[in-house]
C-alpha cells in the first residue's frame, strides 16, 4: 500500500507557522529543543511509521486481538511497538526530566502521536494508556510508587491502564462499587471493571492498572472514590514479580480498532489483590480527571488522524479513478470524449474539500490545545499560566468532540467518494469508518462532553474562560483584517462570535432560574454550534498565515500550497459556518421537547 496517509507539509505548516511552536520553545522549560531538532524528530517518526506501523494496519484488523485460555492474544507488532515506544521516547517524551522523561513540548508530542495514529490507529492506544497511568503516579503518587513503577512504564517494559467503568454503573462513576479494604499499609481490592483498553495482552511483562475504588465506609457518590495502583503482577522485595490476583475474564470483540484489545477484568477473585493508595483518600476522581483530560485530547487527536488518513485514501482514489464525462457548455455529456477522473466532478470535489477542512481543522484544534497546555506549564507569570489553563479547560471538550463527530462524517464521505468500492473490504475506507466510530464514545460520550462544555466550562469562573476564548478569536479577526482579501471572512466570523454570545445569554436564562435540565437539554446542539465557530476561527488563522506567506514571498511551501489553504477556508465558511444560523435558531427556541413530562411520547 502507498504510504500517503498524511501530509507532512500541512502538519509542519500548522505547527511551525500557524501556531508558532517557537513561542513555546523559547520558554526555559523547553530550552533543550529548537525547530530543527523537532523537525528531525518528526521526520524520524514518519519513517518509523512507514516501516513499522502502516504496513500492519489492515493485518491487525483481519487478525483481531482475542481472548484465549485466560489471556489476550495480540498481534506481535504490539510488543515490538511498545519496545520502540520506550527506545524512541514516544512514552517518556511528555514527562519532566525529574521523572526520567524528555520534557518535550506537548505540541511536538501531539504532532508525533498524530503521525503514528494516522499510520495505524490501533497501536498508539497501548502507549497512550501507559503515558496516562504513569502521569497519575508522577503527579500524585509517593516516591515509592514512582520508583517502583514509573521507570519500567517509561521504558515500555510495563504497560498501563485506567480502570473506571463497571458493568452496573457505565459512565455514572458515582455508582461504582469496587471496594478497597485497608490491609496494613495497603488495601485489598475487590470488584470488576469493563471496557478496559489495553487491559491485558501477551508480551507485556506487567500491566499497571490505575483503579477507582471505594474504601470501606467512604462517603456515597463521587466524594467517596479513591485511586489505587493495582498491578497485574506485584513486585516482590527480591525484585521479581508475583501474581496480584487480577484476572482477565473476557475481551470485547468490536466493529473497529480490532487490533487494540478491550478487556473485562476481575480484581480479587481469590481475595489476594493488593492496591496502593495514590495520594489522599477520597480524591480519586479529581486525580483521574488529570489523566482523563489528557486522554480526551488524545481521543480527538486519534479521530483527526483517522479522518486525515481516510481523506488521503479517498483523494488518491479520486485522482486515479476515471468515470463519466465532464458536462459541456450545452449541459450535455459528449460520449465521444474520454472518461474523466472523478476528481473533476464538482460533487466529488465538494466531498473531498469537506474531508480536507474537517481533518485539517481538527489537527489545528489539537495543536492549539497542546500550545495552551505548554504555556500553562512554562510561562513565568502566574496570571498568564492561569489564562492558558482556562483556555485549555474550555477547549478540551471541543477538542475531544469536534474531530470525533465531524470525523465520522468526513470518513463516511470518503466511502462515498469510492462508491460501491468503498463498501468493499478490498479498499481501506471501510476500515477507517469502522475504526472512527468509537471515538465519539471513548473517554466520555459526546453528550457528556457537551454538558461539560455548556454546564461547566462556559460558566466557570463567572464566564472568564468563555471571555478569554472570545478575545483570542477577536485578536485573530483583527489580524485577518490587515489583508483586504480576508476582510469579508473576518467580518462574518465576528458576526458569528456575537451570535454565540447571544446564544449563551439566552441559555443562561434557564440556568439563572434554576431550570438546569432545560439549560443542558440542548447541550449537544450547542457543542455542534460552538465547535463549528471555533474551527472556522482556526481556518481564518490558517488563511491569514497563508496569505501573509504569499505577500512576503515565503518559500517554505509552494504558492499552490498556500492558495489551497485559503480556498479551503472559503469552502468552510460557505458550507459549514453558515449552518450555525439554523443551530442558533434551535438553541434560542423556547419550546421544550426533550425534557421528560407526564405525556407519554414513546410507544
Amino acid at each position: 500500500m502507498a504510504k500517503q496517509y498524511i501530509d507532512m507539509d500541512t502538519l509542519k505548516f500548522l505547527l511551525f507557522d500557524v501556531h508558532n511552536l517557537q513561542t513555546v520553545l523559547k520558554q526555559d522549560r523547553y530550552s533543550d529543543y529548537d525547530l530543527e531538532s523537532i523537525d528531525m524528530m518528526l521526520n524520524a517518526v514518519k519513517d518509523f511509521a512507514d516501516k513499522e506501523m502502516f504496513p500492519y494496519f489492515r493485518e491487525m484488523d483481519e487478525n483481531p486481538a482475542h481472548y484465549k485460555d485466560g489471556k489476550i492474544v495480540v498481534h506481535p507488532q504490539v510488543t515490538k511497538y511498545m519496545k520502540a515506544g520506550g527506545d524512541m521516547g514516544f512514552i517518556s517524551g511528555p514527562f519532566s526530566t525529574a521523572s526520567g522523561g524528555m520534557q518535550m513540548p506537548a505540541m511536538a508530542v501531539n504532532a508525533s502521536a498524530y503521525i503514528q495514529e494516522a499510520a495505524n490507529n490501533q497501536l498508539p492506544g497501548y502507549i497512550g494508556l501507559t503515558i496516562g497511568a504513569a502521569e497519575l503516579i508522577t503527579h500524585f503518587g509517593n516516591q515509592e510508587l514512582n520508583d517502583t513503577y514509573v521507570p519500567n512504564m517509561l521504558s515500555g517494559i510495563w504497560g498501563g491502564t485506567m480502570c473506571l467503568t463497571e458493568p452496573q454503573a457505565g459512565s455514572s462513576l458515582s455508582d461504582i462499587v469496587t471496594s478497597a479494604t485497608p490491609d496494613g499499609d495497603t488495601y485489598k481490592i475487590h470488584g470488576q471493571k469493563i471496557f478496559i483498553s489495553a487491559g491485558d495482552y501477551e508480551g507485556a511483562e506487567n500491566i499497571v492498572h490505575l483503579v477507582l475504588a471505594r474504601i470501606k465506609g467512604a462517603p456515597a457518590g463521587t466524594r467517596g472514590i479513591s485511586l489505587f495502583v493495582v498491578p497485574k503482577n506485584r513486585p516482590s522485595a527480591e525484585g521479581g514479580l508475583r501474581s496480584n490476583d487480577v484476572t482477565t475474564v473476557a475481551d470485547f470483540q468490536k466493529m473497529g480498532q480490532k487490533g487494540y484489545c478491550t478487556t473485562h477484568l476481575f480484581f480479587g477473585d481469590k481475595e489476594d489483590c493488593t492496591g496502593w493508595l495514590v495520594g489522599e483518600a477520597h480524591q480519586g476522581l479529581k486525580y483521574m480527571f488529570l489523566m482523563m483530560n489528557g486522554a480526551r485530547i488524545g481521543v480527538g487527536r486519534g479521530a483527526a488522524a483517522i479522518a486525515t488518513a481516510a481523506y488521503h485514501a479517498s483523494l488518491n482514489y479520486a485522482n486515479e479513478r476515471p468515470q463519466g464525462r465532464k458536462l459541456t457548455s450545452t449541459g450535455k455529456k459528449d460520449v465521444d470524449q474520454e472518461q474523466t477522473l472523478i476528481i473533476n466532478h464538482p460533487d466529488v470535489r465538494r466531498m473531498l474539500l469537506l474531508q480536507k477542512t474537517i481533518s485539517e481543522g481538527s489537527l489545528s484544534l489539537i495543536l492549539l490545545a497542546a500550545k495552551y497546555q505548554d504555556l500553562s506549564l512554562a510561562l513565568a507569570d502566574p496570571k498568564e499560566r492561569e489564562k492558558y489553563t482556562l483556555l485549555l479547560e474550555i477547549m478540551t471538550p471541543i477538542v475531544k468532540t469536534y474531530p470525533s463527530e465531524l470525523g465520522k462524517i468526513a470518513v463516511d464521505l470518503g466511502v462515498q467518494v469510492l462508491g460501491g468500492y468503498g463498501f468493499c473490504s478490498d479498499y481501506i475506507l471501510q476500515q477507517y469508518l469502522r475504526d472512527i466510530r468509537i471515538f465519539s464514545i471513548y473517554e466520555g460520550t459526546t453528550g457528556i462532553q457537551s454538558q461539560d462544555l455548556l454546564g461547566r466550562k462556559i460558566t466557570m469562573d463567572k464566564g472568564r474562560a468563555f471571555q478569554l476564548l472570545s478575545e483570542e478569536i477577536s485578536n485573530s479577526i483583527k489580524q485577518a483584517m490587515n489583508h483586504e482579501s480576508l476582510v469579508p471572512y473576518a467580518k462574518i466570523l465576528g458576526e458569528k462570535v456575537g451570535l454565540a454570545q447571544k446564544v449563551v445569554q439566552s441559555l443562561m436564562g434557564f440556568a439563572m432560574k434554576g431550570d438546569y435540565e432545560r439549560f443542558l437539554s440542548d447541550a449537544t446542539v450547542f457543542m455542534e454550534f460552538f465547535g463549528n465557530i471555533t474551527v472556522a476561527w482556526l481556518w481564518l488563522d490558517m488563511a491569514r498565515s497563508a496569505q501573509s506567506a504569499l505577500v512576503d514571498g515565503d518559500t517554505n511551501f509552494t504558492d499552490d500550497f498556500y492558495s489551497a489553504k485559503i480556498h479551503a477556508m472559503k469552502f468552510y465558511f460557505k458550507y459549514e459556518l453558515s449552518k450555525t444560523t439554523s443551530l442558533a435558531e434551535v438553541l434560542t427556541n423556547k419550546e421544550v421537547l426533550t425534557v421528560p413530562t407526564e405525556t407519554k411520547i414513546f410507544a
